[in-house]
């Protein structure tokens, strides 16, 4: 897995001390490696306070799975818009030679 995925961890304002320190501990102790993570207060007054603990994980094949399938879909459906674009507007894209990659349009 390539890619790595921000996780949320919300311990709500009303527990006691006690909880508090056992719940982050426990949090501390099933971070995976290279957690990079972070711990903020968020909300106000009207709504309650939680604190917030983010971390990153590596991505899951069944999220990465997912993932590709929707990057294909998306993928497709912008070659169509550009085809159809192309047939009305009678332009054609290609790659412009000495660039990366990078598309020149003609007209």
């Amino acid at each position: 897995m390539s890619r790595r995925v921000k996780e949320f961890v919300d311990v709500e304002d009303h527990v006691s001390i006690d909880e508090l320190i056992g719940k982050l501990a426990e949090i501390r102790d099933s971070l995976p490696e290279n957690a990079d993570a972070e711990l903020r207060l968020r909300g106000d007054e009207v709504f309650g306070h939680r604190l917030t603990i983010t971390y990153f994980r590596d991505q899951t094949p069944e999220e990465a799975a997912i993932e590709k399938r929707y990057a294909d879909a998306a993928r497709e459906a912008k070659e169509k818009e550009l085809a159809r674009l192309q047939a009305e507007l009678g332009v054609v894209c290609y790659a412009a030679p000495g660039k990366r990659g990078k598309l020149k349009i003609v007209a």
